[in-house]
């Protein structure tokens, strides 16, 4: 006991480690789920690579841990392996910290978008390194003054300060989850950040009193043992219950790793509830099409809307009709209803105007900047001038073309055939059943046939009695 515990190789370590091991892996299947059995396309900018971040500044930190804090036998031979590489870089800024800076940047997004109704001031991509800063100063400040000893454990005078930084963090983060606590989100993401403090923080209550156990009474064989034992394996925890899906991709949260079958909410509109999202009705009434009316309005109607997408898309030139189909589904959503107007807001401003977007729209710069600077993701009016350059753009690039095609003319069969169908579901609906004669007795020429036909009978029964 006593030499595994100075150095590494004990049967709990290599438990602890396995342990670890498998929490990453079900974090990388977590994480990649939805990309490779349902085929989701990979978002851009923020909402794909701060989970990315999230998921290697897990890997760094498990690793540091069993690096820095003897799990394994071997030999520090190569600068590589040096406590200050391990204990103090991949553990600090490299782990722990990006980890937690990962968190509280999506927690300042949300607080920013629901609570103030704008977009972040900063980018994340800037928002990151800021609040990263005073964990690099911190491992610089130690890596200057090298208060390791040969068994990278700090000492009672360094594991004060280190252990506030850590909770320090866990402070911040749930400061801005209190700010926006009264927001009713539609995808838990207040509930999986409440989840995550709470497991976290109780799970780093008992990582730090195994970290002070393991750098302060490092005499002590089986402690050691056991507190680096109980270090690792709250660390493991940690990293799968602090991930989380739904505050950077609030689609790909509706899909489950226990259910295999495809997702049925394929847009956003669905799965906000905007009456008739995506559907067509079947006994919904033909619309003559008149070409020479404004292309605006004539993209109201849903069919002809989903004919003209269709068309476009087979151009490589989809992107103006998608765009106009969700504005169109954002205009459904009452004012009185924010909450819901800001996430169809954000998924339209992620998918369309954002430079980069998966389904960048071509509008002017000034437009794009217009929206990306709104004050207000709730306005009415938010996305009405793009929608304006983009009809133009529509009409002539789109619109001429597709009156020609064979979209248009399979668009006209069709709605003749709605009609055709509708006629004669209203020819079915009269009532041809025969009806009882409202003739008196006197007037009704077959009363006398009945009245014979009658009498024969009850003369024969008489005669019969």
């Amino acid at each position: 006991m006593a030499s595994c515990a100075v150095r590494g190789g004990c049967p709990s370590d290599y438990v602890a480690v396995s342990i670890a091991i498998f929490s990453m892996i079900l974090l990388i299947v977590r994480s990649t789920f939805p990309f490779f059995i349902h085929k989701v396309p990979i978002a851009k900018g923020s909402a794909f690579w701060i989970p990315v971040i999230q998921v290697i500044a897990s890997f760094n930190f498990l690793l540091a841990i069993v690096m820095a804090v003897n799990f394994l036998k071997y030999k520090k031979s190569h600068w590589w392996l040096s406590c200050y590489v391990w204990a103090v870089w991949l553990e600090g800024p490299l782990g722990f910290g990006l980890l937690m800076s990962c968190r509280i940047a999506q927690a300042f997004q949300l607080y920013y978008v629901f609570v103030k109704r704008r977009l972040p001031p900063i980018r994340s991509h800037m928002f990151l390194p800021l609040i990263l800063l005073p964990w690099v100063a911190g491992a610089a400040v130690i890596h200057e003054k090298k208060p390791l000893n040969y068994r990278c454990h700090f000492g009672t005078y360094w594991t004060i300060p280190v252990v506030c930084l850590h909770s320090l963090y866990v402070a911040v983060l749930m400061g801005f989850t209190r700010a926006i606590r009264h927001i009713e989100f539609r995808f838990h993401e207040l509930r999986d950040l409440w989840q995550g403090i709470l497991g976290s923080a109780s799970l780093i209550g008992v990582w730090v009193f195994a970290y002070i156990l393991n750098e302060i009474h490092d005499d002590i064989s089986w402690l050691q043992v056991a507190s680096r034992f109980m270090l690792l394996l709250t660390a493991s925890i940690l990293v799968l219950v602090f991930f989380s899906i739904s505050i950077a991709q609030p689609l790909l949260s509706q899909i489950s790793l226990r259910k295999r079958e495809p997702l049925e909410l394929k847009t956003m509109g669905q799965v906000l509830g905007i009456p008739e999202s995506g559907l067509l009705l079947q006994r919904e009434q033909a619309v003559d099409i008149d070409p020479n009316e404004p292309l605006d309005k004539l993209l109201l109607n849903k069919r002809f809307r989903q004919s003209f997408m269709a068309f476009a898309d087979s151009c490589l030139a989809g992107e103006s009709v998608h765009f106009f189909d969700e504005v169109h589904e954002l205009g459904k959503i009452p004012i009185d209803d924010p909450v819901r107007r800001i996430y169809m807001a954000r998924h339209i401003i992620n998918k369309y105007i954002i430079a980069g977007a998966a389904m960048e729209v071509n509008i002017s710069h000034r437009i794009r900047q217009e929206i990306l600077a709104t004050t207000d993701l709730t306005h009415p009016d938010l996305f009405t001038n793009a929608l304006h350059e983009l009809t133009q753009l529509m009409k002539m690039n789109l619109a001429k073309d597709y009156w020609s095609s064979m979209y248009f003319i399979k668009f006209k069969e069709e709605a003749r055939m709605r009609s055709c169908e509708h006629e004669m579901e209203e020819m079915r609906g009269y009532d041809f059943s025969p009806r009882l004669s409202s003739v008196n007795a006197t007037d009704d020429p077959f009363h006398q046939d009945h009245f014979s036909r009658g009498f024969t009978q009850h003369s024969h029964a008489s005669y019969l009695r």
